[in-house]
């Protein structure tokens, strides 16, 4: 009984954890896209700093998740838990590094005009912040259902992407002068795109931790 009670104790701290993580990565979304809306570069930088918090939380995740296995010897459903916990947290780390990529394209930015106003891009970044709530949610309360909810938002997401996409080629067949600009936010676009991506690996790793079975919500 002791030694389940250590476990159910060390597990609560790494979900804490975990969602400590998403928080960060949805706030690091969220301010890449307000630097880019607003033209705001100490936003972009204050995103690109805080990566390293980020980075250093995943460590921490799979330090704790390599202990667990070791000390508990986990089976079954726990070490899926376990496992679903080390893999999210690698997905997160990578949503944050693409949150860099978009403030970096921020900076990158500066002296540019933006080549149309901002309308889709910014409902990819709300979009993706919510996959990244639900997909936590699906984890913590191991909610199979809501996890399969994902790819319904991917698919919008998806769709916002090829809108995005369509618009700005368009742009810059009109106007050539405009290829720079629209260039980067043709990027900034496919990467919230590829943040949906991961939070649709949130949730396979949750219907995995559910039910012991892969599956491909990307498909």
């Amino acid at each position: 009984m002791a030694t389940r009670t250590a476990f159910d104790e060390a597990l609560k701290v790494l979900q804490r954890d975990l969602l400590r993580m998403g928080s960060l990565v949805e706030t690091a979304i969220q301010d890449s896209v307000q630097a880019l809306v607003q033209g705001n570069i100490g936003l972009a930088e204050k995103v690109i700093a805080g990566d390293d918090v980020i980075d250093q939380l995943q460590i921490q995740l799979e330090d704790c998740c390599m202990k667990l296995i070791v000390t508990q010897q986990p089976m079954a459903k726990d070490l899926r838990r376990i496992g679903a916990a080390w893999h999210i947290a690698i997905d997160l780390e990578r949503m944050a590094d693409i949150a860099v990529n978009i403030a970096k394209a921020v900076r990158r930015m500066a002296k540019e005009s933006l080549a149309k106003p901002l309308i889709d891009i910014p409902r990819m970044a709300d979009l993706c912040q919510q996959m990244v709530r639900t997909g936590l949610d699906a984890y913590i309360r191991e909610d199979e259902q809501l996890a399969w909810g994902l790819s319904e938002l991917d698919d919008r997401l998806d769709a916002l992407y090829k809108q995005v996409f369509r618009e700005l080629v368009a742009v810059m067949l009109e106007n050539p002068q405009t290829v720079a600009p629209v260039a980067h936010l043709l990027f900034i676009a496919r990467f919230l795109e590829r943040i949906g991506d991961h939070t649709t690996n949130i949730g396979e790793s949750v219907i995995y931790l559910v039910t012991g079975e892969h599956t491909d919500l990307n498909e």
